[in-house]
C-alpha cells in the first residue's frame, strides 16, 4: 500500500498529504498501473509509382506507462489517470523512412526518439463516468487507431452511462488530435482537407435488447467537413456447443455540414479528396455492410459484403493532408480496414471473406492463424472506366500462455494489395507485445 501511495502521488502530484485523508482511500487502493512494451518492424514496398522513395523499411522499440487511479470516496468521486509514451528508432535511415506513419521526421530523416505525457481528469456519479483530457474512443464514429508503435490519442470531453439496464449512453467534444506518428496536437481534418477544426461532437448508445442482441445509433458531427449517422445491430445465434453463427450489420449516412457544403468553403481547404459528384469534394455518402461469421469449434469463416454509394469516399476524421504530416492515419470501424486498403473509395463495392483457425485444440494454445481476402470493384472515376483493387492479408499470432514470458505476444502480418486506384503494395509487420503490471 505505501508504495502504491509514494508511486501514485509522486507521479501525478496530486493530494499532496493523500495519505492523511479517508476520503483517498479508494483512489489509492483502487490505483493500477501497467508497462506495455511493444516492438514493432514495419516494412511498406509500394512497387510502382512516381513517389520516392517507394519503400519503409524501420524498427523501433515503443513503451506506454498507463496509471489508472480509482475514485475518492463519497456520492461523487474524483480521479486522475495518465499515460506516458515513450518511442526509441532502433533501424531507420536516408530513403527508407516516408513521411511520419509510425516513426515522426527530424529534419530529412527518422527522429531518434520521442514521446508525451498526456493525463486525464475523471469523475463518477453512479454509473455514469466524465472524463476530460487524453480520450482514445473506440465507438463507430470514432476509432482512435493504434496500428503502429504508440497509439493515437484525442483530446477532449467525454461521458458514458450505464445507469439504465440493458444501455450504454456515450457523448462528448473532442478538440484536438495527437497522430500515431508524431508528438504534435492538430485540430481535425479529413483526408484531403488543408485547413483543420476544433469541434468535433459525438452522442450515441448501444442497447443489448437481449443476451446475444445489440442495437446501436450514433451521431457525429465535425464541424465545417460532415454530419454523420451511423446504425448498427450485431447478433449471435448458438446452435450448439461446437457451432454458432453470427451476424454484423452497419449503415454509415454522411453528409456536408459548414465549409464543405458550400463552394467558397470547399475552395479555402475544406474540401474532402477524391471522386465526388460535383467534383469539387463536398461530402456525400452512404455505406452499408454485412457479414456473417460461421464458427465450428477452432474454425471460423467470415463471409460479407460493403458498398459504398458513389456521392463521394466514405468520409470520417483523418489529418493526413494537414502541414503536420505524422498526424494522419486512422482506423474506420469497418471490417474492409485493413492493413494496406480501406476499401471506401466512392462506389465501390466489395466482396470479402476471412478464415480463421486457433490451434489449441492441436495443443499449442495461443496460437492463432487467419487469411482474408477483399475484392472491390466499381470505383468511380472522373475519365475512363471503373476501377478495382484488391487485397490478401496472412496473419500468424502466439501469445505464451505460461512461465517466465506468460503473456508475450508474437505477430507477423503480411498483406498484399493490387488496384488501379492507388498504388500497389507488399507489406510485413513483425510485432511483439508484453504488458507487465506493476501494481
Amino acid at each position: 500500500m505505501k508504495k502504491h501511495t509514494t508511486l501514485a502521488c509522486s507521479t501525478l502530484g496530486l493530494f499532496a498529504a493523500c495519505t492523511h485523508h479517508a476520503a483517498y482511500a479508494e483512489f489509492l487502493n483502487d490505483s493500477k498501473a501497467t508497462l506495455s512494451m511493444r516492438n514493432l518492424y514495419f516494412n511498406s514496398d509500394n512497387r510502382d509509382g512516381a513517389a520516392a522513395p517507394n519503400k519503409t523499411e524501420e524498427w523501433a522499440q515503443g513503451f506506454l506507462l498507463n496509471y489508472t487511479s480509482g475514485f475518492t470516496e463519497g456520492t461523487v468521486g474524483f480521479g486522475l489517470d495518465s499515460l506516458a509514451m515513450l518511442g526509441v528508432t532502433l533501424d531507420s535511415g536516408a530513403g527508407r523512412h516516408v513521411g511520419s506513419s509510425m516513426i515522426p521526421s527530424d529534419g530529412e530523416g527518422a527522429a531518434a526518439q520521442w514521446g508525451r505525457i498526456e493525463p486525464t481528469a475523471k469523475m463518477r456519479l453512479a454509473k455514469t463516468e466524465a472524463r476530460y483530457g487524453t480520450l482514445q474512443p473506440k465507438i463507430p464514429v470514432l476509432m482512435a487507431s493504434d496500428g503502429r508503435l504508440l497509439p493515437q490519442t484525442f483530446q477532449g470531453g467525454q461521458v458514458t452511462s450505464k445507469d439504465l439496464d440493458n444501455f450504454t449512453f456515450t457523448g462528448g467534444l473532442i478538440s484536438q488530435v495527437t497522430g500515431r506518428g508524431s508528438t504534435d496536437r492538430t485540430g481535425l481534418s479529413v483526408v484531403g482537407g488543408t485547413q483543420d477544426s476544433n469541434k468535433f461532437y459525438f452522442a450515441g448508445t448501444d442497447y443489448k435488447a437481449m443476451k446475444n442482441l445489440t442495437l446501436q445509433y450514433y451521431f457525429a458531427r465535425l464541424d465545417d467537413y460532415y454530419d454523420q449517422h451511423f446504425f448498427g445491430l450485431q447478433h449471435v445465434w448458438t446452435l450448439d456447443a461446437a457451432n454458432s453463427v453470427s451476424s454484423d450489420l452497419r449503415y454509415f449516412k454522411t453528409d456536408s455540414n459548414g465549409a464543405n457544403a458550400s463552394a467558397s468553403g470547399r475552395a479555402q481547404g475544406y474540401a474532402a479528396s477524391g471522386y465526388s459528384k460535383d467534383r469539387k469534394g463536398e461530402i456525400d455518402n452512404d455505406t452499408w455492410s454485412a457479414y456473417f461469421t460461421y464458427t465450428h469449434l477452432a474454425h471460423s469463416l467470415t463471409l460479407g459484403y460493403q458498398s459504398v454509394s458513389d456521392g463521394s469516399n466514405f468520409i470520417q476524421e483523418n489529418q493526413g493532408s494537414l502541414v503536420d504530416k505524422g498526424a494522419g492515419g486512422s482506423s474506420y470501424y469497418l471490417f474492409t480496414d485493413r492493413m494496406l486498403q480501406s476499401f471506401v473509395r466512392a462506389g465501390e463495392q466489395t466482396v470479402f471473406g476471412q478464415y480463421a483457425y486457433d490451434f489449441a485444440p492441436l495443443g499449442v494454445p495461443g496460437l492463432r492463424a487467419s487469411m482474408v481476402y477483399l475484392k472491390g470493384t466499381g470505383i468511380k472515376t472522373y475519365a475512363g472506366p471503373e476501377q478495382s483493387e484488391w487485397e490478401r492479408d496472412v496473419a500468424l499470432e502466439y501469445v505464451v500462455q505460461s512461465g517466465t514470458f506468460k503473456g508475450l505476444g508474437v505477430a507477423w502480418k503480411n498483406g498484399m494489395a493490387r488496384t488501379e486506384a492507388g498504388r500497389n503494395g507488399d507489406q510485413n509487420r513483425l510485432i511483439f507485445n508484453y504488458t507487465l503490471a506493476l501494481f
